[in-house]
């Protein structure tokens, strides 16, 4: 039996060996890159790929080495599309993304609309981004907000996006695809959830709560602690707290912010009931315009791959190659299509800078689909 230091020279020699091969096939590879900008012909060409696999698989002496190599040719076909991209972008070959630049965001002579009534969590992240002052309106549902832009009854809405402890908001994931606008800016709110009552009451009268159902998930280890309660669901925190002010019923009770115990006079029979007290949520601001302010350091997009094994894999490539944070990723079921999911990917980036142009081109070549929802 050889010493394992021996044996692991001979793999050091093999090791050379194969970069000094791998450095030869990437230049082969700038050669393609360059015929392929002088004829305008895809980087992509699956069926060239899925036909050289097959012949490098029947070199293989065992299953075990014939998925290896598949595998690792997958790799360096993979890399040698990624190094194409971007020689294709720094030969000028640069796609219209289809966003244009400005200096700052349109704030004044614009309608804000927001889900639910005044003093609502959506209603105090549009005062902090747009200020007090903005005209703005309120509707029923999130639907009804994505609505008012499409009618151009408003500019901008304000939709809630993600909370650090009950995670996405699901229904406006979808909307945002369904209705194709942009997130052209963000704005995060710290949530503080109180237990409202009416006036005089106590917890011992206390026999229904109300709230939003994301604000229930955010406030469970204190629900549980009272299980002889009904809890019920609302459209909005805000609304929950309306509800108990205008009924005047002693037995119910709301969980909401401090702001709507003073708008509906109610008294806070708990305060910080919330599981995390750095609990948060992420609002965004979309609108119906294509644009992103200068200096936009954050990017969302969704993406539909094909239903076979190594396709997220591969897609997310783009991101490890071209050295981008991504910060977030959330599937969706795709509609109509039974266990095939949409991904809903947030990274750090510009959509000028060349990584990102770089990473783009590789996603929109190949994916299914690829929408880019605005850069932040």
């Amino acid at each position: 039996m050889k010493d394992l230091q021996e044996i692991r020279k001979d793999i050091d020699v093999i090791d050379q060996k194969i970069v000094d091969l791998y450095k030869e096939r990437m230049n082969l590879t700038s050669e393609v890159a360059c015929y392929k900008i002088a004829t305008g012909k895809k980087v992509l060409d699956r069926e060239r790929e899925l036909s050289k696999l097959k012949v490098l698989e029947a070199l293989a002496d065992s299953d075990f080495t014939k998925h290896g190599i598949r595998e690792l040719f997958e790799q360096i076909m993979s890399t040698s599309r990624k190094k194409q991209y971007q020689l294709l972008t720094s030969c000028g070959k640069i796609e219209d993304l289809g966003f244009e630049e400005v200096p700052s965001l349109r704030m004044e002579g614009i309608r804000v609309v927001y889900q639910g009534v005044e003093g609502a969590y959506t209603h105090q992240a549009l005062a902090s981004y747009f200020g007090e002052e903005t005209e703005c309106f309120h509707v029923d549902t999130w639907r009804d907000a994505m609505e008012a832009i499409k009618n151009d009854a408003a500019d901008y809405a304000v939709l809630p996006f993600e909370n650090s402890s009950a995670g996405i908001v699901a229904e406006n994931y979808d909307l945002l695809r369904e209705y194709g606008f942009h997130i052209v800016g963000e704005q995060k709110i710290k949530i503080d959830h109180c237990l409202l009552g009416l006036p005089g009451v106590g917890f011992e009268d206390i026999r229904k709560v109300y709230s939003h159902p994301q604000a229930l998930a955010q406030c469970s280890k204190f629900l549980e602690a009272h299980r002889e309660w009904e809890i019920l669901p609302a459209k909005n925190t805000a609304m929950a707290a309306k509800k108990v002010e205008e009924d005047g019923d002693p037995t119910q009770a709301a969980i909401a912010s401090s702001m709507t115990a003073q708008l509906y006079g109610l008294q806070m029979l708990a305060e910080g009931i919330q599981n995390n007290s750095m609990n948060e949520t992420r609002f965004i601001i979309v609108s119906r315009k294509n644009e992103y302010v200068t200096g936009a350091g954050k990017i969302s997009i969704c993406v539909q791959l094909k239903h076979e094994s190594g396709a997220l894999y591969h897609a997310l490539g783009h991101f490890i190659y071209n050295g981008l944070n991504m910060t977030s990723i959330e599937s969706r079921p795709i509609q109509g299509r039974n266990w095939e999911y949409q991904f809903f990917i947030d990274f750090d980036g510009n959509l000028k800078d060349a990584a990102v142009q770089n990473a783009l081109r590789g996603l929109k070549e190949e994916t299914l689909d690829l929408k880019i929802f605005g850069n932040y």
